[in-house]
């Protein structure tokens, strides 16, 4: 099959004599099929292998990403034998197996993938990649294979990870605590918090239902299932997690928040990681969320946030400002803390003196003082920013205005001789102003200690790697705002899915961000009691752009899709 393969690639001109020579030269020595090679040297990529056999061999080519595989037909095959053959079941008709494979002349596997399921097997061509990023989002990672082993052993011969959540039962804390420190249990722990640092998730949610454990990551702002480890191994696994963030693994009735700190060692790299914990009982035991905090991950510009041009300009113009207030507004997840702390990075130097209010505090930096609100024992925010205000502070960072309290007190701040960067939870721009005066601050002290609001939204970015131009409907730029006259003036483009972005077309995210400066003419319809309509259509009129303009000027610059901007953004 490698003389054949590598004869197709010459005769089609995908390679050359010297760079086929050099692929067969490095099988001999180190094995392996000569299509692997040929890629890993970098001479073909693996999409232009599946297209040469799936022509020779007369078989059709699939895109695993269009494929919605059913549970069932996935069970068909175990995890060990997709992983060692990079095959992939994807229908089941009658008893007719389809199967994805990147060498469909090793007639061997496909043999024995028919003895072992008992249907005939239909083989299709795939990329290597693309089937190895479809065996991950749906079994899990390579290295759960080995963990694999482990829970079925654990399963069949240590009852004592049964552990009840019947409050009416005693649990045994000393069996609980020696469970969590088997071996096992640590190592699947470990590996999956070193794959959530691999895949770039931003959260970790393990879920116990009725009868299964679930493992998902948030990559990009969705959820995936990456792992559905034994449900015997619940409780044990959940304890792990709450010991190692220095929780009371005996109380299982109300939620507790801690945080786990680990050095993590990649490509002979050492990095501290922080994950934040948070616990939670539910009908089926306790369901535990991380936050994983990456100080690496942190932009050190703005611009590496999604600013750019007039919003970038205004932006460092106000955060330049020796006083005022400057709001970031958005719903959860949509990147306020990041944007802050890029603020407050690039304003840190030894001149200053900076004071943050956080709840709770996500990363540290050095010359910040960084105060953990604790509502308990009565450190709220207003609490914490009267004191702030005889520590002789500049610059003051409050993490969420929530009260007229806080928000009086930030306002007499900023007042009086100081910058404040804070937030609030709000749907755009122009209504941060209503939300302040609903709480009851007055409408002078507001027009007069707001510099700027900047409202944002996160969408995801389209694969660099499989990024294709697409023809989107002329009614559906319309509906995002695109006038008449732009149609056909910008191209459209989309990611078809590949190994690089996890078959997903999108890799990374960026910021949509609408940013209001409160200038005399808002200044004058805020004294005026206007509606937050007034506002905007004032804004607007100074030069504001809105959150889907920003978003339609993304999609036109080919950096996102239309189904990104319509599910971030509304008209208003």
């Amino acid at each position: 099959m490698s003389e054949r393969l590598g004869e197709l690639l010459l005769a089609k001109g995908y390679v050359d004599k010297i760079q086929l020579s050099e692929a067969l030269r490095n099988q001999r020595e180190g094995g392996g099929r000569l299509g692997s090679v040929l890629v890993k040297l970098g001479h073909v990529s693996d999409g232009v292998i599946a297209t040469v056999l799936s022509e020779q061999y007369n078989l059709p080519s699939v895109d695993l990403s269009a494929y919605d595989i059913s549970q069932d037909c996935l069970n068909l095959i175990p995890l060990e034998t997709a992983i060692r053959y990079q095959v992939l079941p994807v229908k089941q008709v009658g008893m007719t197996l389809t199967v994805a494979t990147a060498d469909p002349t090793n007639v061997m596997v496909l043999d024995e993938i028919k003895f072992m399921t008992g249907y005939q097997v239909e083989p299709v061509v795939a990329p290597e990649s693309s089937i190895q990023a479809a065996i991950e989002r749906h079994f899990g990672t390579q290295q759960s294979l080995e963990l694999q082993k482990v829970y079925d052993q654990l399963s069949a011969e240590n009852e004592e990870y049964e552990i009840s959540f019947s409050e009416k039962q005693k649990v045994d804390i000393e069996e609980l605590e020696k469970s969590s420190a088997e071996a096992p249990i640590i190592k699947l722990v470990n590996i999956i918090l070193a794959d959530s640092l691999r895949r770039n998730a931003s959260d970790i949610h393990l879920e116990p239902y009725e009868t299964e454990f679930r493992v998902r990551f948030r990559v990009d702002g969705m959820l995936y299932t990456v792992m559905r480890p034994p449900f015997q191994l619940r409780d044990a696994v959940v304890s792990r997690l709450k010991i190692m963030a220095s929780l009371d693994i005996s109380e299982r009735r109300l939620p507790q928040d801690g945080r786990i700190k680990i050095n993590f060692s990649r490509a002979g790299a050492r990095k501290r990681i922080d994950f934040r914990v948070s616990t939670l009982p539910t009908l089926f035991g306790e369901k535990v969320v991380l936050r994983v905090l990456d100080p690496e991950k942190l932009p050190t510009h703005l611009s590496q946030l999604g600013f750019e041009g007039d919003t970038l300009k205004k932006l460092q113009a106000a955060i330049a400002l020796p006083h005022g207030m400057m709001l970031v507004t958005g719903p959860t997840g949509s990147g306020k803390t990041s944007t802050l702390y890029t603020c407050l990075n690039k304003l840190n130097t030894d001149k200053v003196n900076i004071m943050t209010a956080e709840d709770p505090v996500e990363f540290n930096f050095t010359g910040i003082n960084q105060v953990p609100i604790k509502e308990q024992i009565g450190r709220t925010f207003a609490n914490s920013l009267r004191a702030f205000l005889r520590q002789d502070p500049n610059i003051i960072m409050v993490g969420e205005i929530r009260d007229l309290e806080t928000a009086e007190i930030a306002i007499k701040a900023a007042l009086t001789g100081h910058l404040v960067l804070s937030t609030l939870h709000t749907n755009d721009a122009p209504s941060t102003i209503s939300r302040l005066l609903n709480m009851g601050a007055e409408p002078f002290l507001v027009a007069n200690s707001v510099n700027l609001i900047c409202a944002q939204r996160l969408v995801r970015v389209i694969c660099s790697e499989c990024k294709e131009e697409v023809e989107v409907p002329a009614e559906a730029l319309t509906t995002l705002g695109v006038p008449e006259d732009e149609l056909g003036s910008f191209k459209t483009y989309q990611g078809v899915g590949c190994g690089n972005c996890g078959e997903t077309g999108y890799k990374g995210r960026t910021g949509l961000f609408e940013v209001m400066e409160v200038t005399p003419a808002i200044q004058e319809v805020i004294l005026s009691g206007e509606s937050t309509n007034e506002i905007r259509r004032t804004a607007v009129t100074e030069g504001m752009l809105t959150l889907r303009e920003v978003g339609v000027a993304k999609l036109k610059a080919g950096i996102t899709t239309v189904d990104e901007v319509l599910r971030e953004t509304a008209i208003l």
